[in-house]
């Protein structure tokens, strides 16, 4: 919405200043993207007077001036054809910026003679497009500001322009004395009020107006008049000036009043050519295959939802969004029919976006202008019709009835205080209501036919807060219930994610955020796309099913990367899985991702490929993180999107805490992946909370025996996995065994069998221990492994 300042005070009596008015304005709800202040620009321009002007030696078209300034008598050389002795000019100084040239001014030479400054066009100073002199004034004093003379003989020039955005809920802010009410509410001045006007009609209208039965629920109520004898033209000087100060182009003088009306009042209008209109008008719904040219000079296609004015010719216009070129008016247009109607909103926000048709009509009855101002808005745009065209008008003619928009709410001022935070006395609510245009019988506040967004209580305690200005709120912190260090708000779980998604940050990994929605064939390589997991109304065929695992959100992330030139990838989820479709079937993981090679490439060859062990260190130090048991075991009862051989869950019995190694090959295929690549997945549910709930660390346990480390070497089947050897040996005494690690394997042994060898490391507590307790423990860890694998120790 565009307005200018001296339009705005032609509805509200204030002295205050441009920036009182934006910031009032932005404060009020009305936020104020733009304003353009043409006096900012010309506050260093002042008035000389030039006293002689002769030919240039060398130089045919330009002049060498003396100018009497503020600052005594200058030399500037000017090309304009008009500079002569005696007139007076506006006078640009070095160091001014002048903005029609884009340049800030020195002193110069030009064909060997200084200038100081220039004597400024008006398209210089971006008054005009005018360029073919110098600005000559006819009064003024050497050294007077510019802009004061033109505050005094054209304040015109130099009226700013506000322009401001206007939320869907405030159609009354669509025309500039619905602004003026509210700055008149906030106190910034004194609301004018729309003058009464009625217009005795001189005749029976000869075009009649009807509304089919079907569509009076998207046309309620619609009105008109025949002018007779009117003289189209183009618009007086302080219209056209006022339309383009808000970047409207003049028409002619009937179309001009319209625009005006829409915006100053925010009631759309629209003529009609009589002589064009065959028979009368009629609102009804658009027919199969019907068409009109608009007044765009575009052909539309008219939807069969629409309604359409029409004459026995058929369509004329489309209703409340855009009138036809058929009996548009014109330069030669004698009678007209001017007409004011009331249209649905959603009915004419349907047919507009069908159409993509986007003009003022369709933008201000889609919000709901005010139906109770349909006749009066016709008597005043009668008014001037007949004041600046001239003519003779008939009697009105009506069809349908007004919607009832009458409703009231109570009014609760202790409610409005305790809600707002702010101690609002309850003679200043009632006080802003009534600025606003409520009517009080009581308690009860009724609203008036321009606000169709107020609809309850909540919405009459809105609007004394936003007059009353929510920027006078003070913080206040709220009661504790009860006194000392507030609990945790957050849960456990909500604490142990906050610390896994930090721990992941840390390692280098980058977080993503993808959908919880898959397509049913990512789904199923990934152990999902069961009908209970379904998605009943999906927004797209690859969003159809709830995600089973977070890996294929991560994975389609590093297939968009890699398809980019991204080869090496370090990527993340924290966020909920579904083995079902009930509450109980959801979990929380997170998963990480490594594509590619672990570094960038360097002299001393350290880039390597990612492998199953960069995931498992990853996995193993996000568990230490949320408090995983440092002891546990590693088993291989994987899910089938891991590889067969280079893949393990850590797990405590039957509960698996993670997972790590590389992706199936026929998973990186299908989700069109580029290995190598290996991940991770936390099942952060899964780690038992510790039975202590205390805040303090247990303390640490530190033994001052010395460790002792024995080595052994197994001869077993080729089939036997080193890992079995570590179970078997870690078994064979827990509390002593502190840890068992592989660091040979050997093969090619006779019969195709294989050597591994492993160190375990026995922590005392009590004592130090002895030779034959080692003997014993160490022969304990060849019978379990001799049991476990069938393998032999190696002599």
């Amino acid at each position: 919405m565009k307005f200018t300042l001296s339009w705005l005070k032609e509805h509200l009596e204030t002295t205050a200043t441009l920036d009182q008015i934006t910031e009032t304005l932005t404060d009020l709800g009305l936020e104020v993207e733009e304003v353009t202040d043409p006096a900012a620009r010309l506050g260093g321009f002042t008035l000389a007077k030039v006293l002689q002007a002769e030919q240039h030696p060398d130089a045919d078209r330009l002049r060498v001036c003396r100018v009497m300034t503020d600052e005594g008598e200058k030399q500037i050389v000017c090309g304009a054809p008009n500079a002569r002795e005696g007139i007076t000019v506006v006078l640009a100084k070095p160091g001014d910026y002048v903005p029609g040239i884009d340049v800030t001014l020195g002193v110069g030479k030009i064909r060997g003679i200084e200038s100081h400054g220039m004597m400024a066009s008006e398209r210089e100073l971006e008054l005009s497009d005018e360029h073919d002199g110098i600005i000559e004034l006819p009064s003024g004093e050497v050294g007077q500001k510019f802009v004061d003379w033109l505050a005094q003989n054209a304040p015109e020039k130099i009226d700013p322009m506000i322009y401001i955005k206007i939320t869907p809920n405030r159609p009354d802010a669509l025309g500039v004395h619905g602004i003026a009410r509210d700055l008149a509410a906030r106190g910034l001045g004194t609301l004018r009020p729309v003058r009464e006007a009625r217009v005795e009609g001189a005749f029976e209208c000869p075009i009649k107006v009807t509304i089919a039965p079907d569509i009076a629920a998207k046309a309620p109520f619609f009105s008109g008049r025949v002018l007779r004898g009117v003289k189209n033209g183009p618009s007086p000087v302080w219209l056209q000036k006022r339309l383009k100060a808000i970047g409207l182009r003049p028409i002619n003088a009937l179309v001009d009043i319209t625009n005006f009306f829409t915006y100053d009042l925010n009631r759309p209008l629209h003529v009609f050519d009589a002589a064009k209109v065959q028979g009368d008008l009629h609102l009804r719904a658009a027919q199969p295959g019907e068409r009109i040219v608009a007044l765009d000079d575009k052909t539309y296609d008219l939807p069969e939802h629409a309604v359409v004015i029409c004459d026995a010719n058929g369509p004329e216009s489309i209703a409340g969004v855009m009138g036809g070129a058929a009996s548009g008016a014109e330069d030669g247009t004698t009678d007209v029919f001017l007409e004011a109607a009331y249209f649905d909103p959603i009915s004419t926000a349907a047919t507009g976006r069908t159409l993509k048709i986007n003009s003022d009509a369709r933008y201000r009855f889609e919000r709901g202008i005010d139906p109770n101002f349909t006749l009066q808005g016709l008597e005043l745009a009668t008014e001037m019709v007949i004041e600046l065209c001239g003519g003779q008008p008939s009697h009105v003619v009506t069809a349908g009835t007004l919607p009832d928009t009458a409703r009231a709410y109570r009014l609760d001022s202790a409610r409005t205080s305790s809600l707002v935070g702010l101690d609002i006395p309850e003679a200043d609510q009632r006080a802003t209501l009534t600025a606003l245009g409520f009517r009080l019988d009581g308690d009860m506040a009724h609203v008036p036919s321009w606000r169709p967004d107020i609809l309850g209580e909540a919405d009459l305690v809105e609007e004394i807060a936003r007059i009353a200005s929510l920027t006078k709120l003070e913080g206040k912190p709220l009661p504790r219930p009860q006194a000392g260090v507030p609990a945790p708000i957050m849960t456990p779980l909500q604490v142990r994610e906050a610390a896994a998604r930090r721990q992941a940050a840390a390692l280098g990994y980058n977080e993503c955020v993808t959908y919880s929605f898959i397509d049913e064939k990512s789904a199923m390589l990934f152990g999902g796309g069961s009908d209970a997991v379904r998605v009943e109304n999906p927004i797209s065929s690859e969003m159809t099913h709830l995600r089973p695992d977070l890996l294929p959100g991560l994975l389609a992330a590093a297939a968009r990367n890699q398809a980019r030139g991204f080869a090496d990838l370090a990527l993340f989820e924290i966020g909920p899985v579904f083995a079902g479709g009930e509450p109980g079937e959801q979990a929380t993981q997170l998963s990480g991702l490594l594509v590619g090679a672990t570094s960038d490439r360097d002299p001393f060859g350290s880039r390597r490929k990612v492998d199953l062990y960069d995931a498992k260190a990853d996995a193993e130090a996000i568990l230490a993180t949320i408090g995983a048991p440092a002891k546990a075991q590693i088993n291989r009862k994987l899910d089938g999107w891991w590889h067969p051989g280079r893949a393990g869950n850590v797990a405590l019995g039957p509960n698996v805490l993670a997972s790590f190694g590389e992706i199936h090959p026929k998973v990186l295929r299908d989700m069109d992946v580029k290995g190598p690549a290996v991940a991770f997945t936390v099942r952060i549910a899964k780690v038992p909370f510790p039975k202590s709930q205390s805040a303090a660390r247990p303390a640490l346990q530190i033994s001052e025996l010395q460790a002792v480390e024995r080595d052994f070497a197994f001869v077993v089947d080729p089939q036997v996995e080193a890992l079995t050897l570590v179970n078997a040996a870690q078994g064979a005494d827990k509390a002593l065994i502190e840890r068992v690690s592989v660091f040979d394997q050997f093969t090619g042994l006779e019969d195709g069998r294989k050597s591994i060898a492993i160190t375990a490391r026995l922590q005392p507590r009590d004592k130090t221990l002895t030779d034959a307790e080692i003997e014993a423990v160490s022969q304990k860890i060849i019978d379990k492994v001799t049991k476990a694998t069938g393998g032999t120790l190696r002599g």
